[in-house]
């Protein structure tokens, strides 16, 4: 039977194909040498593996064990630059033995060798190979239990490559070979492959074809459906299989809601979208960040940062708001809208409830604070991080210094850099000069001599003439401290 039949045939029929009679080795086709070398070197090649083969058994090679030759491919061939893309030559030659017989060791250890170096025309034939001439583990009444495991990485290799064909051949292959019905992961990773390269019709029918087979349908399998139908822009479809999943027993989890909700923000369906939150809070379903960040950027793309705040808020509120979740990108979009208030609102409840923010958020706020004029929020915000060992950037820190030098306040600016130094933050020379900047506007001589000795004293001023431009700035002030 060609390869073709066996493909339309495992498409069009829901019933079991018989096992087919085992092909003699000789009867299979001849294998091509590999591009790289002639049919002359590659022969030069493998009497000379044959050589290092009874070299290394220090026997008759003829004798050898699967064991064996699964060590001599290990220790000798694979690292070998010239002879490893002779293992399958090799593995077919050695099968000529009359006493030597490949069992699953060997089947699995070429099969991962011919996918990692992209051998896929060879890994087509090794499948047919083992379906002709099967593990020793199956000439029982069971078939040998590393049959499916073979053949389900090297149908995944298959679809990631899109030789569909293959995946399929291969998949009636291993349903003829091995006992009962096939994992029902090995129906998602088919699946899968059509959804990703876009074959969604190939996918349906591939799970109707599953569901004929009495194979129960797992949460991957409707996943796969969900998104496939979703990325086709056929969302009412996607709703279906929703229905059906939950029709069939199977609940769903955070990635069937979180499909489906950035599938109704696209459809342009708010409200929808948030109610599948609240079902999700129903079904007792874990919340993920990526939950969060699809909400939070569904709402505010429709100029919705309020209502993106309040339902954060509520999930927190609720407690099913995950931990470590990062709102910085909420934040950012209310300091770009002028929200500062809002903003701040935001931060200070989750600061309450332990979900403390991140620098990244603390920074992005405070920046957004002092662009409206809130120096004071800003302190205060600048303080709390602090005390709680956030500790800022030196950038922002002195921009902030800056404000309040310029706003009269340089005593309590002074003073946040006492308390960012016991944090950790060391500050720098531009540190210092905005402090005594703003001692000698406030006419604090006495005060900023003080500063300007310690910034000597940490190598900060590189000469003298430095100095004696920052002492004369002090000396200009009049009133004493």
């Amino acid at each position: 039977m060609s390869r073709k039949a066996v493909v339309n045939g495992f498409l069009k029929s829901s019933n079991r194909q018989p096992r087919p009679p085992p092909l003699p080795l000789l009867l299979v086709e001849p294998l091509p040498s590999p591009s790289s070398l002639p049919s002359a070197t590659t022969q030069t090649h493998l009497t000379h593996l044959t050589t290092l083969l009874k070299t290394h058994l220090k026997k008759n090679p003829t004798t050898i064990t699967p064991q064996e030759l699964l060590h001599f491919f290990k220790s000798h061939v694979r690292h070998n630059p010239i002879l490893s893309h002779l293992d399958f030559h090799f593995f077919r030659f050695v099968a000529t033995f009359d006493s030597f017989r490949h069992d699953h060791s060997t089947f699995e250890y070429m099969a991962r060798s011919l996918i990692s170096s992209n051998r896929f025309d060879f890994l087509a034939s090794l499948l047919q190979f083992i379906a002709a001439n099967p593990c020793p583990c199956s000439d029982g009444i069971f078939s040998c239990p590393s049959t499916e495991p073979i053949f389900r990485v090297s149908i995944s290799s298959f679809c990631r490559i899109r030789r569909f064909d293959d995946a399929l051949f291969a998949f009636g292959t291993m349903k003829r070979l091995i006992d009962g019905k096939p994992n029902v992961a090995l129906y998602n990773i088919m699946i899968h492959g059509f959804v990703k390269f876009g074959k969604l019709d190939n996918a349906v029918e591939f799970y109707d074809r599953m569901i004929r087979d009495r194979v129960k349908p797992d949460v991957i399998t409707f996943n796969t459906l969900i998104n496939g139908y979703c990325r086709s822009r056929k969302f009412e479809l996607a709703l279906q299989v929703f229905k059906e999943m939950k029709n069939k027993g199977c609940v769903p989890n955070v990635v069937s809601f979180n499909t489906l909700i950035k599938g109704f923000f696209r459809e342009g369906k708010v409200e929808e979208a948030v109610g599948m939150v609240y079902e999700m809070i129903e079904l007792g379903c874990e919340f993920s960040g990526v939950t969060c960040e699809i909400l939070v950027g569904g709402l505010c793309q429709r100029g919705k940062e309020t209502d993106a705040c309040d339902l954060i808020l509520d999930l927190s509120i609720k407690g099913v708001l995950p931990k470590g979740f990062d709102y910085v990108g909420l934040i950012e979009r209310l300091c770009q809208g002028g929200n500062v208030e809002k903003a701040l609102e935001v931060v200070n409840e989750f600061w309450k409830r332990a979900n403390m923010p991140s620098l990244i958020a603390c920074t992005t706020l405070i920046e957004g604070l002092r662009s409206v004029g809130r120096i004071d929020m800003s302190f205060k915000l600048m303080e709390k991080m602090l005390k709680d060992c956030i500790v800022p950037d030196s950038v922002t820190f002195n921009c902030l210094l800056s404000d309040m030098c310029d706003s009269g306040r340089v005593v309590e600016a002074n003073k946040l850099r006492l308390l960012a130094s016991r944090k950790g933050l060391n500050p720098d020379g531009m540190t210092y000069r905005i402090l005594i900047s703003g001692y000698t506007k406030e006419d604090r001589r006495k005060e900023g001599e003080v500063l300007l000795d310690e910034m000597l004293d940490r190598g900060f001023i590189s000469n003298l003439t430095t100095y004696n431009r920052l002492m004369d700035g002090l000396g200009k002030a009049k009133k004493p401290s």
